[in-house]
């Protein structure tokens, strides 16, 4: 299908690809990863003919028809059904021909085609595509130009799926979508009988939809066969060999190096010597260790309060005169994980707002914890950051009582090294400016994450990286994603937000994809079976969860607390060294028992938890 042979291709100076090679046989489904700007969006430029190669070649099969996403729409004024059915070309010349009214045989020949072509079906099969990527029946009559940029690239998405092709090439096609059209699409594409190359941060799909994997990295194409869960073990214990080879090629090379440098000078070993060096010599260079990115967050830790977060009794919250949600009733409290589910556009921004206080409520009673601190992220906001200061100077003026070294310590542990926090916000990447908003957040130290869409513009590593962090964070969080990942391995609480409501979700996130799933009409008896065996098994890991949280919990409470008791305690022998008093030798008894009470209770809650891990 697409044969990339000995590929080169450089930006000015910069290698972009040197002798990289790859295929990619028909109907085969590959994900394509690397670091941000190691190529990949290239690579796909290069196939489509956007781009030419410096050296190499790439052959893809004759009559092979490729569809991508269309990043400009040109004309906006088409209804966002037309955009979609004129996306295939050879039916939309039919009916331009049709309308300059053929005759006779020619006319015969353009239905015969157009009958071919499944013309009669089309208008259905492309509101059925638009209907899962989000748009109502309504909408499919409206001009392009009515819709926001996210949507239109929808609908670009929306025709790349039903063009004709052999093979589709998507760029992070999850990035405009929320959790529920990501769950249609990746169902969309399982199913899809063609070859797909995909470039996703999105787990989920690389894990369900590929069946190969292609890494980007030091200019070359490497390929593992696979899902993401595989691809990333194999690297694992390639890495883990060559470490190991290295350390053989050390440990000869430092042999051969000491039985040089010891006999070279003698005449009897001379020879010997001389065949050690040459030993060196074919040893070549020593296999390189793959550098592995890492990226850490670590949130600031909120003080611990007694009471709920947040309680709502009938509270009711829209704008102006509009209610989008009404009748709330539940309660926050400040270890709740809470994921927030619903279709975009029946209220989880809103609620997010009314939350963070960037909206009121309409009605109903609203009680707030006292001394409560609350950090609200929308992608949105990054636009609104100063792009002429840099991280360090946006940082220093929300922390003016900190000095220098702290304030570049806070941006670090969102992984805004110094290079990066004296960098102008203007030339950031997109994920580098999503972990500024974070760090900027949190300088308060919160009790309560609200985040609408973290993820967009961040990549794998660092995604990891975020789910490790809100795990680690003793605040609360409520999440609106559509990284159905990140929601499992966070959450323990699910919040449905339908019909002006919000109601809280019983089943686990492989029951919620069946529900979406449903509503299509697309699981099938067997599937349904098999999610409920899979429900199963991830309900237990939920319960599992349950059980572990409060323990290490617990367990990190007592950690602090002895260590204020023991300062306290070398504070008192410190100060009976010096003077004797008995009263502080009855405080210094006293403080030993608790001391002592309070290391048998971690051990105790430790021997608890050791089962379950």
């Amino acid at each position: 299908m697409i044969d990339i042979s000995s590929l080169s291709y450089h930006i000015g100076k910069r290698s972009i690809f040197e002798d990289a090679s790859a295929f990619i046989d028909k109907g085969h489904k590959v994900g394509l990863v690397g670091l941000n700007g190691c190529g990949k969006t290239t690579l796909f430029k290069l196939i489509l003919g956007q781009l030419y190669p410096d050296g190499g070649i790439i052959n893809i099969s004759k009559d092979t028809r490729i569809a991508s996403v269309e990043q400009d729409i040109k004309d906006i004024n088409q209804t966002i059904l037309n955009h979609v059915l004129n996306s295939d070309k050879q039916m939309k010349a039919l009916y331009d021909e049709l309308e300059k009214k053929p005759t006779g045989l020619r006319l015969a020949e353009i239905y015969d085609q157009l009958d071919t072509l499944g013309a009669h079906s089309a208008p259905a099969r492309a509101s059925a595509i638009l209907s899962g990527l989000g748009f109502s029946e309504q909408d499919l009559n409206k001009p392009l130009k009515e819709f926001s940029g996210g949507w239109r690239m929808r609908a670009a998405l929306a025709a790349a799926l039903f063009m004709p092709s052999d093979c589709l090439l998507l760029d992070e096609p999850t990035n405009h979508l929320d959790l529920e059209t990501s769950i249609w699409l990746e169902d969309c594409l399982e199913k899809l009988d063609k070859t797909l190359i995909i470039i996703s941060h999105d787990r989920e799909i690389l894990n369900k939809i590929c069946d190969k994997i292609i890494l980007v990295d030091e200019c070359k194409l490497k390929v593992f066969n696979g899902n993401y869960d595989s691809y990333e073990r194999q690297r694992h214990e390639q890495t883990e060999q060559i470490i190991k080879d290295a350390k053989r090629y050390e440990e000869t090379r430092r042999h051969l190096q000491a039985f040089v440098d010891r006999f070279r000078a003698k005449a009897t070993k001379a020879k010997q010597a001389q065949s050690r060096l040459k030993m060196l010599e074919r040893l070549g260079d020593a296999p390189k260790i793959p550098l592995e990115r890492s990226v850490r967050f670590t949130f600031p830790e909120a003080q611990v309060l007694d009471s709920y977060l947040f309680t709502l009794e009938n509270v009711s919250c829209g704008y102006g005169d509009k209610t989008v949600l009404k009748d709330i009733n539940l309660s926050i409290s400040q270890d709740d994980k809470i994921a927030l589910l619903g279709a975009n556009g029946n209220g989880k921004s809103t609620f997010a707002k009314l939350l963070s206080g960037h909206i009121f409520a309409q009605s109903g009673k609203m009680t707030y914890a006292r001394k409560l601190k609350i950090a609200y992220f929308a992608q949105h906001q990054t636009e609104l950051l100063d792009i002429e200061k840099t991280p360090y100077e946006l940082a220093r003026e929300k922390m003016l009582e900190t000095k220098e070294a702290q304030v570049y310590t806070h941006l670090a542990s969102f992984g805004l090294e110094k290079s990066k926090a004296d960098t102008v916000v203007e030339k950031l990447s997109g994920g580098e400016k999503s972990r500024l908003l974070l760090s900027l957040i949190t300088i308060e130290n919160p009790h309560i994450l609200i985040l609408d869409e973290p993820t967009n513009h961040l990549d794998i590593v660092s995604r990891r990286a975020l789910i490790e962090a809100l795990n680690d964070y003793n605040g609360a969080v409520i999440l609106v994603t559509h990284d159905f990942h990140i929601i499992e391995a966070v959450c323990d609480r699910l919040l449905l937000v339908e019909n002006h409501q919000i109601s809280s979700y019983d089943g686990d996130m492989e029951d919620y994809k069946n529900y979406i799933l449903r509503n299509w009409g697309k699981v099938s008896d067997k599937e349904r079976a098999q999610g409920g065996a899979q429900a199963q098994k991830r309900r237990a890991a939920a319960q599992l969860r349950a059980q572990v949280a409060p323990l290490k919990k617990e367990m990190k409470n007592l950690e602090k607390k002895l260590e204020t008791l023991t300062k306290q305690k070398e504070m008192l022998e410190k100060s009976l060294i010096q003077n004797f008093d008995s009263q502080l030798s009855i405080e210094l008894a006293f403080l030993n028992k608790e001391i002592s009470e309070t290391e048998n209770k971690w051990l105790d809650l430790s021997g608890q938890l050791e089962p379950l891990l």
